[in-house]
């Protein structure tokens, strides 16, 4: 299942790229950006700020979705076939998010770009929540984009078992690791998952020699310090695999998704990173000998 897909991107990998989201991921980062990629099914999203009131919603949802004085109140637990409400709000403040398209599907929207890909060097780069935690049709996608000759990367946690990397191996050019810390207790605490999991898979691709670029997210009050930096400079500068590493400042732009999805932010205090807070972390990767820069 995807949530979105986005074109002419320049970030996630070499040239001009198309993102496949997909939807589900295994962790629950308390900074997440994308609060809608978490589940593997359905979500509602609903922005009151372009509520016209029209009801339509409320009589197809009659008890759990109520009209208050401060919009809707959706009761989501309850709401047992979400696909019913897709298209019901003609003002699109309730919105369904995910789709499930099959491989065919998927590869006729990429090749409408193909020839971008063909001209700046890109590709298409799946992204998520997880892709590598998607069930064995995503292996289809990725054959057939390699039977077209699309340059694929994608982007992971590597928060999934080895089975689920291990197919996937020969049909992707390119693995952007986000790696997130090196400090087990913390890793759990703020993501609810085992880091010990990602490591023992890192170094298996390591030592398959697959193409591999570190992706760090600096964020406030988990890993944003020089010491903790370190420690994850120091180990991707330790792989053979890994000459290159990415720099991703904590931002806030995902905030206003968890209200529309009836979701608490953990992470609501907390402001945005500037570039320039991660010179020393920039600095430090350079030294290390890896090809370091700021964003993606």
């Amino acid at each position: 299942m995807i949530f979105n897909i986005q074109r002419y991107s320049i970030h996630d990998g070499e040239g001009i790229r198309t993102i496949v989201f997909f939807k589900g991921c295994p962790l629950r980062c308390k900074w997440c950006s994308n609060p809608e990629s978490q589940t593997y099914g359905l979500s509602l999203m609903y922005d009151h700020r372009i509520c016209k009131n029209f009801g339509d919603c409320i009589q197809k949802g009659k008890p759990a979705i109520k009209f208050t004085n401060e919009g809707l109140s959706i009761d989501r637990a309850n709401i047992k076939n979400k696909e019913e409400f897709r298209d019901i709000c003609l003002s699109k403040a309730l919105t369904v998010i995910g789709e499930d398209l099959s491989a065919v599907e998927l590869l006729k929207e990429i090749e409408k770009d193909k020839l971008f890909y063909q001209q700046s060097g890109g590709g298409v780069t799946l992204s998520g929540g997880e892709p590598l935690s998607q069930n064995g049709s995503v292996t289809y996608f990725l054959d057939e984009l390699k039977k077209n000759k699309i340059h694929t990367s994608v982007e992971t946690t590597l928060h999934v078992t080895w089975n689920q990397i291990k197919r996937c191996l020969g049909r992707i050019d390119c693995f952007l690791v986000d790696l997130k810390h090196t400090e087990k207790s913390k890793f759990r605490d703020y993501t609810e998952g085992d880091l010990e999991l990602v490591m023992t898979n890192l170094k298996k691709l390591n030592e398959l020699r697959e193409h591999i670029i570190i992706r760090i997210p600096v964020i406030p009050g988990f890993n944003h310090t020089l010491e903790e930096m370190k420690g994850i400079i120091n180990l991707s500068a330790s792989l053979q695999s890994v000459d290159e590493i990415h720099f991703i400042p904590y931002h806030t732009l995902g905030s206003e998704k968890y209200k529309m999805l009836g979701m608490d932010y953990p992470y609501s205090n907390h402001k945005a990173i500037s570039d320039t807070e991660l010179t020393p972390y920039l600095e430090f990767a350079k030294l290390k000998g890896l090809n370091a820069k700021i964003g993606g």
